[in-house]
């Protein structure tokens, strides 16, 4: 009894105050109905027969089926040799080392390697390995990258207690964009890219119309998020966008002595 006494009083002494004004939302005027899609507008579905579909039917992929790589890939290194591949400078034969491991290792200031086929939209698998052996610091220590049709840079970088500049560190789309994370494994072992490349276009005088985007995932962890290519990647001065089609992979000679190892590459093409 004695609460419920204790509770009017307090409603009483609520009600005795002065009322708060509330003010109704601000009334906005109306900019259109958001996002709309054609297909799901005019009688609804009442049966789920309706909303299924049978065609078209994707294609079967057998994910490990080239030794390892997916059966419908375009395998670009698997130990075996350099026949896809050729010298950037004069289309010459690769002059990079080719292990016992199937892997392959830069040498040093022979230049830089890219692939004799051309591509636009991909899905490209790369694994990378810095020396175990650790040697100088910063830009300087295990130093190479991934271009995507021969213009725009994944950067290869040992990053383990090495600190540098953050949009130019390991994942980085070189000086454009920062990784969401640092994924790296220890010096010495191996690591992986796998990269969804969706390339720029440009109309027929040579301006481009729509940026290109790049999704990197880092030893399976997302560190480039669907991110716009604001143009080239260089080491000095703004992003470029000359007009191109369909471009190489190039792999980088640092020409540092970086002794960065490659292997298992293969693309999809999208």
């Amino acid at each position: 009894m004695r609460y419920l006494v204790l509770l009017l009083m307090i409603l009483g002494m609520t009600s005795c105050r002065e009322k708060v004004k509330v003010e109704p939302l601000e009334k906005k005027e109306k900019t259109g109905q958001g996002i709309t899609h054609e297909e799901y507008s005019g009688q609804e579905p009442t049966t789920p027969e309706e909303t299924e579909v049978y065609e078209p039917v994707p294609p079967t992929v057998d994910p490990t089926g080239q030794n390892g790589a997916p059966s419908d890939a375009i395998v670009l290194f698997d130990g075996s040799g350099f026949d896809a591949w050729e010298m950037v400078q004069d289309s010459s034969e690769v002059k990079w080392i080719l292990n016992d491991d199937g892997s392959m290792t830069v040498k040093d200031k022979t230049g830089d390697i890219q692939t004799k086929q051309e591509f636009g939209d991909i899905q490209l698998h790369v694994e990378w390995r810095s020396p175990a052996a650790v040697e100088r610091d910063g830009q300087n220590r295990a130093n190479s990258g991934v271009f995507l049709s021969g213009l725009y840079e994944v950067q290869v970088l040992d990053n383990n207690d090495n600190d540098t500049y953050t949009n130019g560190q390991v994942g980085a789309i070189y000086k454009q964009h920062v990784p969401l994370a640092k994924a790296s494994v220890p010096s010495g072992e191996w690591n992986s890219y796998d990269i969804i490349y969706h390339a720029p276009e440009f109309n027929q005088d040579g301006k481009k119309i729509k940026s290109g985007t790049m999704t990197v995932l880092h030893n399976g962890i997302l560190i480039q998020d669907h991110v716009e290519i604001k143009g080239t990647t260089p080491y000095i001065g703004w992003p470029k966008n000359p007009p191109h089609g369909k471009g190489p992979i190039r792999l980088q000679d640092h020409g540092d002595n970086s002794r960065v190892s490659y292997r298992n590459i293969w693309v999809r093409e999208l």
